[in-house]
């Protein structure tokens, strides 16, 4: 070192387990089955290659073809049927301009005071899963909550009804139908009533709208298909 001959010698690392083949293997049966764990793919090409392969090590490989881990978009299962369904609603009213203007569209939604959705993320380092500004804290027992029910139009929208307990036919026809929704279309020149899922399909509701003479706009596809 006094001298000034020395050099620094390069780093030296494992050698590579996988080919490039491989790892373009790996990509694909990350592709071909999207829910396929690292480790299932380390056993098949474990299979394979007939030499030791970690999960550790085909997490890089993945993440090196542009490959992540995240959670999946929830969906409904749609049939077939479901899916023509939903083509012929929308065949149907793809001409529609000033006639969305009369339609009424009605909602319902729970409020839950002491849980959240699942949705929320947190920044964090390695080492910080137990910081205490990153932990959500949760009651596991009933938490209290409200149901509230509201509708809308193009010019206008109801009153934000409390609805007591759950909503079922019954409650659905006295605390939101017959004092808010049948007040609020006779106040409209001209309106249709978007039917919504359950338990505005079910039969009972279906005779109250016929009853009143209340023109509905038909859902594609009833809960009950599904």
């Amino acid at each position: 070192m006094q001298e000034g001959t020395t050099d620094r010698r390069g780093r030296s690392h494992p050698p590579q387990c996988t080919t490039s083949r491989e790892d373009r293997q790996i990509g694909r049966m990350a592709v071909t089955d999207r829910s396929v764990t690292s480790r299932t793919v380390a056993q098949l090409i474990e299979s394979v290659t007939h030499h030791l392969v970690f999960a550790r090590t085909i997490r890089p490989r993945l993440q090196q073809s542009g490959l992540s881990a995240r959670h999946p978009l929830l969906g409904l299962p749609l049939t077939q049927s479901h899916r023509r369904l939903r083509r012929q609603w929308c065949d149907e009213r793809r001409m529609w301009a000033a006639e969305w203007n009369e339609v009424v569209f009605t909602d319902e939604s729970h409020i839950y005071l002491q849980h959240h959705d699942d949705r929320i993320r947190v920044w964090k380092h390695r080492g910080e899963r137990m910081l205490n500004s990153c932990v959500m804290h949760r009651h596991t027992g009933p938490a209290p909550g409200i149901m509230v029910w509201g509708g809308i139009g193009h010019h206008s929208r109801t009153p934000l009804v409390r609805i007591a307990g759950a909503l079922n036919s019954q409650s659905y026809i006295s605390e939101a139908l017959e004092p808010v929704v049948l007040p609020y279309l006779q106040g409209l020149a001209t309106a249709i009533f978007q039917q919504d899922n359950a338990p505005h399909v079910a039969r009972i509701i279906q005779r109250f709208f016929l009853n009143h003479q209340i023109e509905l706009l038909p859902w594609t596809a009833p809960s009950s298909d599904l």
